[in-house]
């Protein structure tokens, strides 16, 4: 019986992959930090070199959200490796991260290659410290992805788990509520009577309420 693609709030599956750094276990590796785990078509393609990039480029703002990247393409290790050398002498960005070789099993296993292509098309994992899948995000092969969303969901995941609280959207430049944050609803009567006396919470309605932090 084939294994089913990990989903938000699953567990993400034990596996041992080669990279460019050597041999990783996952997600075990990455226990007590975030994972960015995120798949690309193919080295030595314009897209994919102007994410690698990007990715390094915020690869600071990542670590100091305790967050660590880690790539993956149906590629192997001698042609990242390459493709490493030619964005460092090129483009003048020294890639720290580590890079999946994949022979198409982890993609497989991880719903990373959809329909009858052989490449993996633009996936990312969120991966929490307790190795719990958080989001997926998809994109296809033309479409490069926007890196400062991805910075921003970790920030916000990381408030949201810390507050207990939830994002509104485009937070936190939400154009109704700015960068206040979305108060739970309340699940009792009681409750909702003292939701609305507090005076730390704005609320439109029982249910609709937000505050600063």
């Amino acid at each position: 019986m084939e294994e089913k693609i990990p989903l938000i709030g699953e567990q993400f599956p034990e596996m041992k992959v080669a990279t460019t750094h050597g041999d990783r276990n996952l997600p075990g590796d990455y226990k007590g930090k975030w994972l960015i785990l995120f798949s690309h078509p193919g080295d030595f393609t314009p897209v994919c070199t102007t994410e690698f990039i990007a990715f390094q480029k915020r690869y600071p703002e990542f670590r100091k959200l305790n967050t660590e990247l880690l790539g993956l393409s149906v590629d192997q290790v001698h042609s990242h490796i390459k493709w490493m050398d030619w964005i460092r002498d090129n483009m003048g960005v020294e890639i720290e991260f580590p890079i999946i070789a994949d022979t198409g099993a982890v993609s497989r296993r991880l719903g990373f290659i959809h329909g009858d292509a052989s490449k993996t098309v633009r996936a990312v994992f969120f991966v929490d410290p307790k190795g719990t899948v958080r989001a997926i995000l998809y994109y296809p092969a033309e479409l490069g992805r926007n890196f400062d969303e991805i910075l921003r969901m970790i920030r916000a995941f990381q408030v949201a788990d810390e507050n207990k609280v939830a994002m509104p959207a485009d937070w936190p430049n939400n154009d109704i509520f700015g960068d206040d944050v979305i108060v739970p609803p309340a699940s009792t009567v009681e409750m909702a009577k003292q939701r609305l006396a507090d005076k730390s919470i704005t609320c439109k309605d029982w249910w609709m309420c937000h505050k600063k932090l």
